[in-house]
């Protein structure tokens, strides 16, 4: 499934669109820890946290994940909305549990592998 096709599916909010819809996300991945997500986030993946500031847009830049969902109603502070816009990173929310969410990416993901 691509970031794209992800979108498409209407169950997040869009926060940003960045410039990379026709990536394949690979997988969820879940963490709230900065560092933890900078070494472990795997490339490709759909971050889903409730870290809403400049420093995840840094770190989803450096671990080059598809996207990032925010979780339990977070959201996006002025200046990390205005790095997304610049690095072009996409951004989705959610008032969804971290778990839920995550769970309906990965089904969503292997759904669209069953087609």
């Amino acid at each position: 499934m691509t970031v794209q096709e992800l979108i498409d599916k209407g169950v997040f909010e869009v926060i940003n669109v960045g410039d990379n819809l026709g990536k394949v996300i690979t997988k969820p991945f879940c963490c709230d820890l900065l560092s933890i997500a900078m070494g472990k986030a795997p490339a490709d993946s759909a971050w889903v946290t409730v870290m809403g500031n400049i420093n995840t847009l840094a770190v989803a830049a450096l671990t080059d994940i598809a996207c990032i969902i925010l979780a339990e109603g977070a959201v996006l502070d002025v200046p990390a909305l205005n790095k997304a816009k610049v690095q072009n990173i996409t951004v989705l929310s959610t008032d969804k549990p971290i778990f839920d969410t995550s769970l309906m990416v990965y089904e969503m993901i292997h759904a669209s592998d069953n087609l």
